[in-house]
């Protein structure tokens, strides 16, 4: 019974969260009265495209060093802004759920700790990921590159490199090679193509815009 009580604290805690989140965002949008200023420039639209937009800068840093498309990059961070990535809701979330992804990229534990091997961030700690997005960047970059090394130089089926390589990151290297042999993705997997593919144009501009400045 403890453990259930205690369960329920911390839900009833992410629900407060969550209802602070969206109020912060509410008073940061234009008209709602605040004034100008940082905050004001940082305000994102409830789909979170401004938000992601701002990455811009080290996903070109960070995807390019990685010898990884910043396009496709751009695109996975806008796949991945479906929730909030406030720090205390990610905190918060991953007591109720200790598998909870975290960063701006939604990384797993073991895949960052697979992916920082040998790089130089190797040092650094999964649980730095939700305050420090330049990190979530970088090891969401070289997490592609990883499973593009696993990718064969030919691709026998419909989907291309970069298709293959987000649906990689979403379901995994070893489902990932299973498609690029030709077997269906299951509806997740398509799903997340299908929305890297709604996302292109928009981080095809973001990635224009960061070099016209």
């Amino acid at each position: 019974m403890a453990r259930k009580r205690g369960r329920w604290i911390v839900v009833m805690a992410v629900v407060v969260l969550v209802v602070w989140w969206a109020g912060t965002r509410d008073e940061q949008r234009p008209g709602s009265g605040q004034q100008g200023g940082a905050a004001s420039e940082l305000s994102s639209p409830e789909d979170g495209s401004d938000e992601v937009a701002r990455f811009a800068e080290p996903v070109v840093e960070h995807a390019t060093a990685a010898g990884i498309n910043p396009r496709l990059l751009m695109a996975v961070l806008y796949n991945e802004s479906y929730k909030p990535h406030d720090p205390a809701l990610q905190r918060a979330w991953q007591r109720i759920d200790p598998d909870a992804a975290f960063g701006i990229a939604n990384m797993h534990e073991a895949a960052f700790n697979d992916t920082k091997q040998g790089r130089d961030f190797a040092d650094r700690d999964w649980h730095e990921l939700p305050d420090d997005p330049d990190l979530a960047v970088q090891a969401a970059a070289w997490h592609l590159h990883d499973l593009d090394a696993q990718l064969p130089a030919e691709l026998p089926g419909d989907y291309s490199r970069d298709d293959l390589l987000a649906m990689g990151y979403n379901a995994g290297a070893g489902n990932m090679a299973e498609f690029a042999r030709g077997v269906t993705p299951g509806s997740q997997a398509q799903s997340y193509v299908d929305r890297l593919h709604d996302n292109w144009d928009k981080a095809g501009a973001a990635i224009a815009e960061r070099g016209s400045r």
